[in-house]
């Protein structure tokens, strides 16, 4: 049986649980296609982007179970997941730092989990920070 990766990433409200097994380079996000789940292609190449870096396109098999938050949120979820699964993959594989993944996927910002989440309305306000229309009369 091939070895499976397994990690987890996060983006705005989605969590994203990724495993990567030795395959043919197939995508598959909640049990369906990547291109049939996303509805824009841009998207599909951004969750890719680690596997681009790393040459490793068509050595592994990515099937993700993805929740919560839009679109954009899981993409990104998912791109962490591959990501930090590429890494899991990395230290088993080749301890030594000459032919490590890390270093692109480094250089790229595709290890640092995107942090920002979206403000909390205030009251008085009609948004987090819009203010109501003022009038002088």
């Amino acid at each position: 049986m091939a070895k499976s990766y397994q990690a987890t990433g996060k983006r705005k409200g989605s969590i994203a649980k990724v495993t990567l097994t030795s395959g043919k380079g197939t995508i598959t996000v909640n049990g369906r296609d990547v291109r049939e789940y996303f509805p824009f292609e841009t998207l599909v190449m951004d969750l890719e982007q680690p596997l681009e870096l790393t040459k490793t396109k068509g050595l592994f098999d990515v099937d993700a179970k993805v929740s919560g938050g839009g679109f954009r949120g899981q993409a990104g979820a998912i791109r962490l997941g591959i990501t930090r699964a590429l890494l899991e993959y990395d230290s088993t594989t080749s301890p030594d730092s000459e032919n490590s993944l890390r270093r692109p996927l480094k250089v790229n910002g595709m290890i640092t989990r995107d942090a920002r989440v979206k403000e909390r309305k205030k009251y008085g306000l009609k948004k987090a920070r819009r203010a109501p229309q003022f009038s002088k009369r």
